[in-house]
């Protein structure tokens, strides 16, 4: 006996094909063992009549009892497994997520290393042109003349050095 059953349900397509050689056999035997009762009045048809009605609505009642515990049990493995779906895309995500934070805090350091080097490297230019007036100025003869004075701005982009001569 082969009994199909079709779903759709929430976008879902939901198809059990059950088979039960068991049952079938069983079946077949039974209706080869018990012997058809022919009915001998018009009263005994009547009751014959219901029992028949009766039998069909306990298989149908049986049939569909089956079928509903199938379709729940597949219900609950689609449920499982879109779960299963969701925490994989959800991990997915995530690692993707730390590898693109994990890049961009690398780039973020490497451009600040490369800043600081070109500020130490522009300081340490204007420390050398400072050292050479300096020298340059302590060997002047007029020494007492006139005084320097110096003022540095450090900015995020420029290294500002201003020297002042001031005369005594």
């Amino acid at each position: 006996m082969t009994t199909r059953l079709r779903f759709c349900k929430g976008g879902n397509l939901v198809v059990f094909e059950l088979e039960d050689i068991s049952q079938t056999t069983v079946y077949r035997a039974k209706k080869k063992k018990t012997p058809k009762i022919e009915p001998k009045t018009v009263e005994d048809t009547d009751t014959v009549k219901a029992a028949t009605e009766i039998q069909a609505w306990w298989r149908g009642t049986l049939v569909r009892r089956a079928l509903l515990h199938a379709a729940l049990r597949a219900w609950v493995i689609q449920s499982w497994w879109r779960l299963m779906l969701m925490r994989a895309w959800d991990r997915k995500r995530r690692e993707a997520l730390i590898t693109y934070v994990n890049r961009e805090r690398a780039v973020v350091k490497l451009q600040s290393l490369v800043r600081m080097w070109r500020v130490h490297w522009r300081y340490c230019q204007v420390l050398k042109a400072i050292y050479v007036i300096r020298g340059h100025w302590q060997q002047h003869n007029c020494q007492t003349c006139a005084v320097l004075r110096s003022h540095c701005v450090v900015t995020a982009t420029h290294l500002q050095f201003h020297i002042e001569v001031i005369d005594r």
